[in-house]
């Protein structure tokens, strides 16, 4: 079987995150992200670069989990794609684009948090699929201390 791969975006969280429904009524996360940069010196050391801003959106389950879990200044690291579209900016039509984000959880490199595993399945139902079985794919939420880290 092929190993199924989509793109990526990891950085920070540069903006205070913000809940809307759309029009099915779906929660909708989005918030803006700044991704770091860096150049690479010829004495092999590395030049911090100003980090370019972009837009990151979610929906429903993930994006209520992510507006419980992430705050402006996280580490996250995130899977899905890129959206281009559309939009009417002071009767210009400007092109814009997000990240749209189907998986979404916080940067492990860059993160000290602890996983509540309280509400986990036996190890009998977690195979239950294997039997035909439903399981619960919620393993609670994690424990976040961002703090003690420098970005």
């Amino acid at each position: 079987m092929a190993l199924h791969t989509q793109q990526s975006l990891s950085g920070f969280i540069a903006s205070e995150p913000q809940q809307s429904v759309t029009e099915n009524g779906d929660t909708r996360f989005y918030v803006r992200v700044g991704q770091p940069h860096f150049r690479r010196e010829d004495n092999g050391g590395f030049s911090e670069l100003d980090p370019s801003f972009h837009d990151l959106v979610t929906y429903r389950a993930t994006a209520d989990r992510a507006l419980a879990r992430f705050v402006k200044g996280d580490s996250f690291v995130a899977e899905g794609y890129v959206r281009t579209f559309q939009i009417e900016r002071d009767g210009e039509v400007v092109e814009r684009e997000e990240f749209v984000a189907k998986k979404l959880g916080h940067d492990l490199a860059r993160t000290n948090y602890e996983v509540d595993r309280g509400r986990r399945a036996p190890a009998a139902e977690r195979d239950a699929p294997a039997l035909g079985k439903g399981i619960s794919q919620d393993a609670g939420p994690a424990r976040v201390d961002t703090g003690a880290l420098a970005m």
